[in-house]
């Protein structure tokens, strides 16, 4: 698996598709605007900033814990790296801390997720949701601690907890603030502000939608039947735009989407709940030149 410059792991994350996106915006001579409707972990964004291959990034995440950790990171940096410095254990000092303790402090975090503010820009809850991220198994915010509450297992808590790396990642980042836009929307109602606001000729966008079938299980925010289909309508309807989205393989998605002008499946590594390679499909707008890279197994359905 790709090493992703995002500070958060996300089930489903698309970071390896990273270099694939970067074909695509090359080859339609796009470096102003990428926009991610269903941010998560925004590491493809995060690459193409940080990497410079396009001038700005808008994240979006209705999420409001998702999005209050990048509301943290971008304008409350000192104070979130401070939080994340005073954690008693780390994945490069093994012995600083005991499992029973380690799994103590992931209780008090489980604890002030589910109790704390919900608001947006929250620091006690984008830190909880943060650890729990680092701590959860595949990055599940509502799943159990790596190595399970008995701590038996190979791997602990601690396993995904990196200091040194996790405040880089926040630093370089938040450097990039100016170039970063935030947004806390429904991805129905960024649509909106995206044909009102960012030129569609120097702009691309990634919908990268809960997935149909294991949504509910991975994610916090997740989709049912009719928004998934509200959602279609209104993606196939920016046919002026350049724009792609990816989703699990499953029939009624295929549906769906049967109206695009360009479907594909391709194969991707999973992460979360099973491991190896599946199958996703691939969607994208009619303007859209798209490349067929071997390696992703891509063609054309």
């Amino acid at each position: 698996m790709p090493v992703t410059k995002s500070p958060l792991r996300y089930p489903g994350g698309k970071t390896q598709l990273s270099a694939y996106v970067k074909e695509i915006l090359n080859k339609n001579k796009i470096s102003g605007t990428y926009i991610e409707p269903f941010a998560g972990g925004a590491g493809i964004a995060i690459d193409l900033l940080l990497s410079s291959t396009v001038k700005d990034i808008v994240i979006n995440d209705y999420d409001s814990s998702i999005y209050a950790i990048w509301h943290a990171i971008l304008h409350d940096t000192d104070k979130l790296i401070s939080m994340i410095s005073s954690v008693p254990f780390d994945y490069t000092s093994p012995n600083a801390d005991t499992p029973s303790n380690m799994l103590s402090f992931w209780k008090k975090q489980k604890n002030i997720h589910e109790r704390a503010d919900k608001s947006k820009y929250s620091i006690e809850n984008a830190f909880a949701t943060l650890m729990l991220n680092r701590m959860n198994v595949s990055g599940v915010i509502n799943g159990g601690p790596i190595g399970g509450k008995s701590q038996s297992g190979k791997y602990k808590v601690d396993s995904r907890f990196n200091k040194k790396t996790l405040i880089t990642k926040i630093k370089n980042i938040a450097e990039q603030r100016d170039h970063i836009i935030l947004y806390n929307l429904d991805a129905n109602e960024l649509i909106n502000v995206i044909t009102k606001s960012f030129d569609a000729d120097n702009t691309f966008i990634f919908f990268d939608p809960p997935y149909f079938v294991q949504g509910k299980n991975l994610y916090m925010s997740f989709f049912n039947d009719e928004q998934h289909e509200v959602l279609a309508k209104n993606i196939l309807s920016l046919e002026n735009y350049y724009w792609i989205t990816t989703y699990d393989h499953a029939p009624q998605i295929s549906e769906l989407y049967c109206s695009a002008s360009k479907r594909y499946e391709y194969s991707l590594n999973y992460s979360a709940n099973k491991r190896g390679k599946a199958f996703e499909y691939l969607f994208a707008s009619p303007i859209t030149k798209m490349p067929i890279l071997n390696k992703m197994d891509m063609h054309i359905i």
